[in-house]
């Protein structure tokens, strides 16, 4: 099996996330990959996959993925049902930080329990 096929899963996930300027080598059995996402959210999704393939430190892999945006932690669409403490949960795994989201959406809500559908709501860094 080649390397680029053990990780397809990484590399599909850079494709749907629209990595920019990505590249893939394979270099003396080692893949090399690097891009840039748009938030630290998407960079840590990248790495999870890499390491569920990989293991924590992969030796057959290196990766230099960098941030474009590093003012937030990443930018949320609501969706149907969802409210501020099962997006932090998603995010933060811990439904007290809908706090720290609503105070980073001051701008547009105004009740930390009341959110609608299609509002795009910044995650912020914790």
């Amino acid at each position: 099996m080649s390397l680029q096929n053990k990780y397809r899963e990484v590399l599909n996930l850079g494709e749907s996330l629209n990595v920019k300027d990505g590249y893939i080598k394979e270099e003396d059995g080692v893949l090399k990959i690097g891009g840039t996402t748009t938030t630290q959210y998407e960079k840590n999704r990248m790495w999870d996959k890499i390491k569920e393939i990989g293991g924590d430190v992969p030796s057959d892999l290196k990766a230099d993925i960098k941030v474009e945006n590093t003012d937030y932690y990443h930018k949320h669409t609501v969706a149907s049902g969802e409210s501020l403490s099962k997006i932090a949960k998603h995010y933060y795994g811990d439904v007290m930080k809908y706090k720290q989201i609503f105070e980073a959406n001051k701008g547009i809500l105004d009740n930390p329990d009341v959110i609608h559908p299609g509002q795009e709501l910044i995650i912020p860094n914790l």
